[in-house]
């Protein structure tokens, strides 16, 4: 498979001092920003911290707290191949992009992203 850009998702529930942390500790450049979410330049990668609201009030819950992001051309098209050898996907289209979430053998979750909509945030 070949990738256009890669990144890494960190999930948090302190998400304003995580922001702050990574900003103005570790002094990264913002690539764009949503109310919940902050994307940053990380290397030849891009770092987003997003707010995990999907489990903030769940106690009993594994928390999912990070996510290898991959950048791809066609994300229904990969989705299907990795459906086709019998990898569970989640495959989501969006406002703002396309994305087919999978786990690897040991449960750690990775994701595809649509490339076009990905830089037209980044360009903003």
């Amino acid at each position: 498979m070949e990738f256009d850009r890669t990144g890494f998702i960190l999930y948090v529930i302190n998400y304003e001092a995580c922001v702050d942390f990574y900003k103005n500790i570790l002094e990264l450049k913002i690539m764009f920003s949503t109310k919940n979410l902050t994307c940053f330049k990380f290397g030849g990668s891009y770092l987003m911290i997003e707010l995990d609201d999907e489990h903030l009030n769940e106690t009993n819950h594994i928390r999912t707290k990070t996510c290898l992001r991959m950048n791809v051309q066609n994300v229904k098209a990969l989705a299907d191949k990795l459906t086709q050898q019998n990898v569970k996907v989640n495959y989501q289209e969006h406002t703002w992009g396309t994305i087919a979430k999978f786990n690897d053998p040991d449960g750690n979750l990775l994701a595809f992203k649509d490339s076009e909509k990905f830089e037209k945030q980044v360009e903003v």
